[in-house]
């Protein structure tokens, strides 16, 4: 009868020594990081988050995984990578958010239309690095994009670094940063039937159509302008090029004065015809896929009128209209 009431003893203070280390919320006050690396055994990423304060006990996080193991109840890998915790938790839920791979990442958006100092100033405020060692990167790493620039002739990966929603480690470099853009960008050009011997020309051309207009449906026509214009031999006299230019050499204030438009930067489309040398922002998808389909017109003008739209025109006499309509319209 002892024995029985012995070994009954010891069921319930085992079960309150699993319930305590188990099932009973633990963890640290404020943020910390735990980086688990490629490799590490069960029991070695157990005494890793005991160290840190994430579990009570090694022993019992090594246990549940164990456990899960035989029961096959919600067993799986622990996944490497940087986890943050910020709050008491079960050792389950620690074991859970590690099966699931549940790694911190930083969140990096890159909209249509950035240019690489908009990219850069994106990544300093993100805290994944500073400014200036991503553009240094992003002018010394051409060779990524060596397969469509002649390599050598590329002075920037402008054009490139594709825009999406990109989510990064805090320890990511400039060089993975800028691997995964160009990568996408392959991805997406390769989608919508680049060919290869096409691609500088075509992300050259769409990065002047994404800043000329804000609208996807008005893109094909704009498109169609410069073409019309290039086949005519005639300059683009595209703005946002020029103010490119001024961007380059650090003299941009947000307003074009006169001596920019008489530069001699072959980004200046008013003294120079044919393409600048290079894209001036990075495209996105309606932009390129409205050079690859260009509408087919025979406007060589366009400018936005008071709503915002922008209105085409095929000679002169017709431009002058709209733009004198453009500036009644700002007047008011």
């Amino acid at each position: 009868m002892r024995v029985l009431k012995a070994l009954v003893v010891v069921g319930i203070v085992a079960a309150l020594a699993v319930g305590f280390l188990v099932y009973l919320p633990f963890g640290p006050a404020g943020e910390t990081f735990v980086e688990i690396a490629p490799g590490t055994g069960t029991l070695g990423i157990a005494r890793q988050l005991q160290q840190a304060g994430i579990v009570r006990s090694a022993v019992a996080f090594d246990a549940l995984a164990v456990w899960k193991t035989v029961t096959r109840r919600g067993a799986g890998t622990l996944k490497a990578g940087e986890y943050r915790f910020d709050h008491a938790a079960t050792v389950e839920e620690v074991y859970d958010r590690l099966r699931r791979g549940d790694v911190y990442t930083v969140t990096l958006v890159v909209p249509e239309g950035y240019n690489i100092f908009d990219i850069a100033n994106a990544v300093a405020a993100a805290g994944l690095g500073s400014r200036e060692d991503f553009l240094r990167a992003e002018q010394k790493d051409t060779e990524l994009i060596a397969e469509w620039v002649p390599e050598g002739s590329a002075a920037s990966l402008e054009g490139y670094l594709f825009p999406d929603t990109y989510k990064f480690s805090r320890r990511a470099t400039p060089l993975l940063m800028l691997t995964t853009m160009v990568r996408r960008f392959r991805q997406e050009t390769t989608r919508l039937g680049v060919a290869k011997g096409q691609v500088a020309r075509t992300v050259t051309l769409a990065s002047l159509v994404e800043k000329e207009v804000h609208l996807d449906a008005e893109r094909p026509e704009v498109a169609s302008v410069f073409e019309n214009r290039l086949a005519a031999g005639m300059p683009l006299q595209t703005d946002p090029a020029v103010s490119y230019a001024s961007l380059l050499r650090g003299t941009w204030t947000g307003v074009i004065h006169q001596s920019e438009l008489k530069s001699d930067s072959a980004y200046n489309t008013y003294t120079h015809t044919g393409l600048p040398p290079g894209p001036i922002c990075n495209p996105g998808v309606a932009a390129l896929r409205a050079v690859l389909h260009p509408a087919k017109t025979d406007y060589l003008y366009f400018v936005a009128d008071a709503n915002g739209a922008t209105r085409f025109a095929a000679t002169l006499a017709e431009h002058d209209a709209n733009v004198a309509a453009y500036r009644a319209g700002a007047k008011q």
